[in-house]
């Protein structure tokens, strides 16, 4: 095949394209027509050879994007892609485009789907030299999947994420298709087939999801660790995950070229073998979609070679490199290699435009509101000042079962128990979905809560769901909730950058350190704040601790009503007093933080606490403060993100920006003394908005290290929690004042 390097009869998206073909052979025999009918969403008949020899086209025009996009700016991943390129391709034939990723590094081909079917014009995007210009760039197509682009359902960075997206969208949309592509480097993440089998025992009806292996022999830097299984051990493998129907298409038992090893290159068949290839990907395809789509747990197998069609092959076709430019002699050869003329560019648009009835970013499921069911009244309960101490989680427990009842796509996850967190009342509510049927533990299939034991299982679901459009609550120990953290960062900024308004992703965090003495470090591990309050300057991420039942109600009534932000919930499951009533827990999360109690003295120290455990030794303080004749204000930070400046975060980037921030008049009125201490039970880091912004000397006490005691007093004591510590401190902070 011969190419030039420009066509001025080309259509104008072409624009930027480095190499055309000059011909094509039988082009003139199947290339007439689309295969995709006017009217039409997909292909009427996949063992057409009109349709095959199309979609060969389409996946040929797929690895010349990727490649000219990454060399363009010598940088990106387009190996990958380019092994499963015949099968997005075949995907899009047959009409289903609601695609998801678990690599992001399939980014670039990803971004030529969409470009080829209209779908980045929405962000300006109308020229494969604009497609060209904006990769990797800022406002443009970012190295690895987003929120932000048109007709893409989902980010995808960290392995092992994608098929919560896939699984999230076929339980909230029955009867469409959505296929999730899944590197066999990423495969031994341990949680994608945890998932995928919590996931089918809770909900077996739900199969419209569909996992594709890109099964080409290499990870990122060297082989793939299942390069060496057989293909009747890869078989094996997903069966015995529960997956009933295994499909398998090996491009080796299409070899006409004797290319040596397991894994070949389809590039290099015959074109006849090149077209029986991908007839049977076009018909494994369509078996696999209709099978999951009716009912069975089906998976998707394609082996080829990483790297088919591009510059290199294996793991070096991974990555680009400065220097691996458009004039390089291997990338101008393959992209001469898979050079189409105008006409089949101009063929494979329209098939791509009119494939499931329009551009992805307008038909792409993700690409509207998902309709959610008023909730109506929250039944908050207002339990009075100084009366009966009360366990706040189960105070919000009983929202969350009146929010499960209100609206049947609500689910709660929560890997280590909810009876452990003091929400035994959400399992009685809303029961846990399991196929065995037991009231004693409230359970049985139709329930709300969702109870792997992984905590990526529960934070993938729920910040899945809620990214696709749904209410959702993730409740995990403190301690144990790293695991899941990945992927609700993802999700929150995505959020962030997404086009459209979507519930927040909301958490409840239960059982923090410092009631967990006796079970130690192990259960000890507050830490994970420091992951929030880094991503608090996001702009869309807000920490809440309540300090008691009645405010933890209005922090879940507040996460309820709001939009594209991560909102995590920090409370005791002990009994502790009530401090705020139900309209002053309001004001805390509107202005930040709130003023508990005011001592008069000759001097004010003022407490910036969080938490709700921790106000027992301050308050102790504050008595023993006052006996000295000094004063003190305790006042409780229950929302932190308030209290930074604007300058301080990057809230106005927010698709749905939240620029509310406490004034300096309002923070001095609140924190202006003659000392400033922070106390937290947690990580100091959620305490900078106050040490940034207040004049007075101050000082801090936070966690340190975990241990095994016999109260939460005595793991305060070790970590310097003390009354005591804290008027040594006071007074050592006046004195400094007065100097």
């Amino acid at each position: 095949m011969t190419a030039v390097p420009s066509n001025p009869t080309a259509p104008a998206f072409c624009d930027g394209i480095q190499h055309f073909a000059e011909a094509l052979p039988d082009f003139d025999t199947y290339g007439n027509t689309p295969a995709i009918a006017v009217g039409a969403t997909a292909i009427a008949d996949p063992s057409d050879a009109t349709a095959v020899y199309q979609t060969l086209l389409a996946a040929d025009a797929l690895r010349y994007l990727t490649l000219q996009v990454t060399a363009s700016k010598e940088s990106g991943h387009p190996g990958g892609f380019a092994s499963i390129a015949d099968t997005i391709a075949a995907l899009v034939m047959l009409g289903y485009k609601n695609l998801i990723t678990e690599v992001g590094h399939h980014a670039p081909g990803f971004y030529s789907t969409v470009f080829m079917d209209g779908s980045l014009e929405a962000m300006g995007i109308k020229t494969v030299q604009e497609l060209c210009d904006r990769f990797r760039e800022t406002y443009g197509l970012l190295g690895h999947l987003s929120g932000q682009i048109p007709g893409l359902l989902s980010p995808a960075g960290p392995l092992g994420q994608g098929q919560h997206f896939a699984m999230a969208g076929a339980k909230l949309h029955p009867g469409t298709l959505f296929p999730v592509t899944i590197g066999d480097g990423g495969l031994g993440e341990p949680y994608i087939m945890s998932s995928f089998g919590h996931f089918h025992t809770a909900y077996p009806t739900v199969t419209n999801f569909l996992p594709i292996l890109v099964w080409n022999g290499y990870s990122q830097e060297h082989h793939s660790m299942v390069a060496t299984q057989s293909n009747e051990a890869m078989v094996a493998y997903w069966r015995g995950n529960g997956f009933e129907d295994v499909i398998l298409v090996d491009a080796k038992d299409f070899d006409d070229v004797d290319q040596p090893g397991a894994y070949v290159d389809s590039t290099a068949f015959s074109l006849k073998q090149r077209l029986a290839f991908t007839q049977a990907v076009l018909a494994a395809t369509d078996k696999a979609a209709k099978s999951a789509l009716a009912g069975t747990l089906t998976v998707l197998i394609v082996k080829q070679l990483k790297g088919a069609g591009v510059h290199k092959r294996g793991a070096k076709s991974h990555n680009l490199y400065p220097g691996d430019s458009l004039e390089k002699d291997y990338i101008v050869d393959a992209l001469t290699a898979r050079a189409l003329t105008p006409a089949a560019w101009d063929l494979v648009r329209t098939n791509f435009e009119r494939s499931m009835g329009g551009p992805n970013a307008q038909q792409a499921v993700t690409e509207s509101v998902l309709p959610v069911p008023d909730l109506g009244t929250l039944p908050l309960v207002e339990f009075p000042v100084g009366g009966d101490k009360q366990v706040a989680t189960t105070a919000m427990g009983a929202l969350v079962g009146y929010v499960g009842h209100q609206d049947p796509q609500f689910i709660v996850t929560n890997a280590d128990g909810n009876a452990a967190s003091g929400i035994n009342n959400i399992n009685q509510a809303l029961k846990i979905i399991h196929p065995i049927v037991d009231d004693a533990y409230f359970q049985g299939p139709g329930g709300q809560v969702y109870e792997p034991l992984s905590e990526d299982a529960c934070a993938g679901l729920a910040a899945a769901q809620a990214l696709f459009g749904a209410r959702t609550l993730w409740c995990s120990y403190e301690s144990f909730a790293i695991n899941g953290l990945p992927i609700w960062q993802t999700v929150t900024q995505a959020m962030a950058e997404l086009r459209r308004p979507t519930p927040a992703t909301v958490t409840l965090f239960t059982a923090g350190a410092l009631e967990q003495g006796r079970n130690g470090w192990t259960h000890q591990r507050p830490e994970i704040e420091n992951y929030f309050a880094a991503m608090m300057r996001n702009g869309n991420v807000f920490p809440l601790f309540p300090v008691d039942a009645n405010g933890i109600q209005v922090c879940y009534e507040w996460a309820l009503g709001q939009q594209n932000k991560g909102i995590t919930i920090t409370a005791s499951k002990s009994p502790l007093p009530i401090r705020m009533t139900l309209e002053q827990g309001r004001q805390a999360i509107a202005t930040g933080a709130l003023t508990l109690q005011t001592t008069p003295g000759d001097k004010t120290v003022v407490f910036a606490v969080i938490g709700d455990m921790t106000l027992i030794p301050v308050l102790a303080a504050a008595e023993q403060l006052a006996t000295l004749g000094i004063g003190s204000r305790v006042v409780a930070v229950v929302n932190p993100r308030r209290l930074y400046r604007p300058s301080d975060v990057a809230w106005e980037t927010c698709s749905e920006a939240d620029g509310s921030f406490l004034s300096d008049a309002d923070f001095a009125a609140l924190f202006g003394g003659d000392a400033v201490i922070g106390v937290t039970g947690g990580s100091g880091a959620m305490l900078e908005p106050v040490l940034l912004r207040a004049t007075a000397p101050r000082d801090l006490f936070a966690w340190k290290r975990g241990e095994t005691t016999a109260s939460a007093g005595q793991l305060m004591a070790l970590n310097g929690l003390t009354a005591e510590n804290f008027v040594a401190r006071a007074k050592a902070l006046l004195v400094q004042r007065q100097a």
